[in-house]
């Protein structure tokens, strides 16, 4: 990932107290920024490491386990294939977050979405709210 598209990911999840990364894979970069500005959980289907400040757990968010995301602000995800679109929308609308997430490129989101270009990269805001958006959940 190129530094600017990483430093604006980390900028606009930066704004949320606890966030959780949805399938983190072997790409840390992004919840390794963010662990020295907020609480970061990343999580995948299979065991990962993650940077030090990062907290791993094991989860599907087509399974999800409650207590993972409870005290989540925003999930997150790079490169969210379309067919977990929805299944991670409905877990941060359970727990009263917001979802954001890039898609591989041509994909186009499998939910409603607010996007924002951000260097090198489409973000996609699912959920009620996004940043600085004062709008009510």
């Amino acid at each position: 990932m190129k530094p600017a598209t990483r430093d604006a990911l980390v900028a606009r999840l930066a704004e949320f107290g606890r966030v959780v990364e949805v399938g983190i894979g072997n790409r840390p970069d992004v919840a390794e920024a963010l662990a020295d500005r907020v609480a970061v959980t990343a999580t995948d289907v299979v065991p990962r490491e993650v940077p030090e400040g990062v907290r791993f757990v094991v989860d599907d968010v087509t399974d999800p386990s409650p207590d993972v995301y409870e005290a989540a602000d925003a999930l997150y995800a790079l490169n969210l294939p379309p067919e977990l679109h929805r299944p991670a929308l409905a877990v941060a609308r359970r727990h009263d977050a917001v979802l954001a997430f890039t898609t591989l490129g041509a994909e186009q989101p499998a939910v409603p979405v607010r996007r924002e270009t951000i260097p090198g990269e489409t973000l996609f805001w699912a959920g009620e709210r996004g940043p600085r958006d004062e709008s009510p959940r």
